[in-house]
């Protein structure tokens, strides 16, 4: 397996993870068997970071496909150096520290790691699969 496949799991396993939190914030205040429920009939208002940790676990599930898209188009294409090796993790940690910082109510520090996991990394591993660096 390549770094860039290997990153490119570990990324799926992490936004796989988001919502634990989130959920556990709703489980605890309306109970197991109420938070299960399919009606947003009896839900209580969630504590405001896990609103904000359900936000930023929905910018990682809209970013994951472009990321996904681009590790497997490397990966077809034959296409594995510093750059793409580099751009994985960079992306992963990126993501990591956005949900993090997002989750804490951190905005500036929140829109830089976006910026770096879902626009530099993204934009490295694309200009790369173009041959344009």
């Amino acid at each position: 397996m390549t770094a860039e496949l290997h990153w490119l799991s570990l990324t799926a396993m992490a936004v796989a993870l988001y919502w634990v939190p989130y959920i556990l914030n709703r489980m605890a205040s309306q109970g197991i068997l109420e938070a299960m429920r399919n009606t947003a009939e009896n839900e209580t208002q969630p504590a405001a970071w896990a609103r904000r940790a359900q936000a930023a676990h929905g910018v990682a599930m809209e970013n994951f496909p472009l990321f996904a898209a681009l590790i497997l188009a490397a990966h077809v294409a034959g296409v594995s150096n510093g750059v793409t090796a580099a751009a994985a993790p960079l992306y992963f940690f990126g993501m990591l520290a956005h949900y993090i910082v997002f989750t804490l109510g951190i905005p500036y520090l929140r829109t830089l790691a976006f910026l770096i996991a879902g626009f530099g990394a993204e934009m490295a591993l694309a200009l790369t699969l173009l041959g344009i660096i």
